[in-house]
């Protein structure tokens, strides 16, 4: 198949464009670029530096699926250029779904996020609760998601909303809780957890790009998934982490209530099944720290990086 990914070099596009491509499938990547391109070169793999919000930049023809993982990605960026996350994450999305259709695309992939649910008292967070989406992030995951279900009478409609993404990337992110709380372990020998009774859910990087490309290879399974299988507490993060590097950790006061349990039942009715844990993704952060592919730097950080070099 060919397949037009968008966000291809950010964090997860940038671990799924390599197992799309050593499937067999042609891929273009598009991107705008903004923490660079981390891609490696491949006969399949066309690379485009563009920007989503302008659907005029976007070449369709050919195309069999579309996986749209573009989006201002985490509370802090959303709320750092509202105007510009509903530009990227929401009217990009309806431009974007609207053109596929045109085209005659049967295939589109939405990747929501878990955070569309907002605060949830619940015991269990299912698809069929209702949304409450708290900032601009979750309120632009929320409308293209409803965009993009629109369209399921002309094409395969399929939406993830992941839980905290955690492992590691070429395109490395560490302002992602697992993520974070390693680099800090490594690099001060002191984890700090705010509030830490928190429980948030979790799926390794390699897990959520299986995801994807499962739904690629099973059209039959359509609508929501969630997709979060580790529901854990900040503290037991920082604690696991701990026991893999020597580490003080230190709690303080929160003013985050946010804790949820999310249930990836549905998901995994499908067939889909899990391979990596939280741990996992702990080793394997360490392991590419020690062999110095991995530095703790700036552009890792997105809310620094968009202050630095997007939104000036």
């Amino acid at each position: 198949m060919k397949i037009f990914v968008t966000g291809a070099c950010g964090y997860k596009g940038t671990v799924l464009v390599p197992k799309l491509l050593a499937a067999g499938h042609e891929v273009v990547a598009f991107d705008i670029m903004w923490f660079g391109n981390h891609l490696k070169p491949h006969p399949k793999l066309t690379a485009i530096k563009g920007d989503v919000r302008n659907i005029e930049e976007i070449k369709l023809d050919g195309v069999d699926a579309i996986i749209h993982l573009s989006s201002i990605a985490n509370d802090p960026c959303g709320d750092l250029d509202p105007k510009l996350t509903w530009e990227v994450s929401a009217l990009a999305t309806m431009q974007l779904a609207d053109k596929a259709q045109r085209m005659g695309i049967k295939r589109f992939i939405y990747a929501s996020s878990g955070s569309v649910y907002g605060i949830k008292d619940e015991e269990q967070v299912t698809e069929d609760l209702e949304l409450k989406p708290i900032s601009e992030y979750n309120k632009t995951k929320m409308v293209a998601e409803r965009v993009v279900l629109s369209y399921k009478d002309d094409m395969v409609v399929q939406a993830l909303r992941p839980a905290t993404v955690c492992g590691y990337s070429p395109r490395m992110r560490l302002d992602v809780s697992v993520n974070m709380l390693t680099m800090q372990a490594l690099t001060k020998r002191k984890i700090t957890v705010f509030g830490g009774n928190q429980t948030r859910p979790n799926i390794h990087i390699d897990d959520i790009t299986d995801a994807y490309i499962f739904l690629l290879d099973n059209p039959q399974h359509t609508g929501i998934y969630n997709a979060g299988f580790e529901n854990i507490s900040i503290l037991d993060i920082a604690e696991r982490v701990a026991r893999q590097v020597e580490a003080e950790i230190v709690v303080t006061e929160s003013n985050d209530p946010r804790s949820y349990r999310v249930n990836s039942d549905k998901l995994l009715a499908t067939g889909f099944r899990p391979k990596k844990t939280v741990d996992h993704a702990i080793s394997e952060i360490i392991q590419k720290y020690k062999s110095g592919e991995l530095k703790d730097e700036e552009r890792h950080y997105n809310l620094k990086w968009m202050e630095k070099e997007v939104v000036k």
